[in-house]
């Protein structure tokens, strides 16, 4: 599981990094242009999506790193088997959550996915809306990694009291 959860960080981190470079130049693209006086009207809606699944990818590997919703405060005020219990409880909830994104975010990309895009007609808007269920998906396989991680931290009792 820890092998697969590395690759799929990887690809996110990869996937992440392309769209937030093609987000930059894209805006990059449009000061140029603006400043000549040229019109380019999907530069617009390119950059917006572009950024919208560099964050979304971002997000799912910051759950996986513990930097994104975290009861940070508590946990360290913890230690040994509460310590892991919260560790589970904040797992189990992101899991929950994420698990209801993940629903509503196909529903969402299904309902869509035959949109265009304003100005590039020939783009569909569930390439863009993918980005939701993908990003919850890829969050619940990370926190139930964590998840088998705290249980068996318990179970081995590797928590010191």
């Amino acid at each position: 599981m820890k092998r697969f959860v590395n690759v799929l960080e990887k690809v996110q981190i990869i996937t992440g990094v392309t769209f937030l470079c093609i987000f930059f130049l894209i805006i990059m693209l449009q000061i140029v242009t603006r400043h000549l006086g040229i019109s380019v009207i999907w530069t617009e809606e390119v950059a917006n999506y572009s950024f919208i699944w560099g964050i979304f990818m971002g997000a799912a590997v910051m759950v996986n790193r513990r930097e994104h919703f975290n009861f940070d405060f508590l946990i360290r005020k913890l230690n040994g088997k509460k310590r892991m219990s919260l560790s589970i409880f904040n797992d189990l909830v992101l899991i929950a959550f994420n698990s209801c994104i993940l629903l509503l975010g196909l529903q969402v990309a299904t309902e869509f996915w035959n949109y265009t895009w304003a100005t590039i007609p020939e783009m569909k808007m569930g390439y863009v809306w993918i980005a939701i269920p993908i990003m919850a998906g890829t969050m619940i396989i990370y926190s139930v990694s964590h998840l088998i991680k705290h249980v068996q931290a318990v179970k081995v009792k590797e928590v010191s009291e």
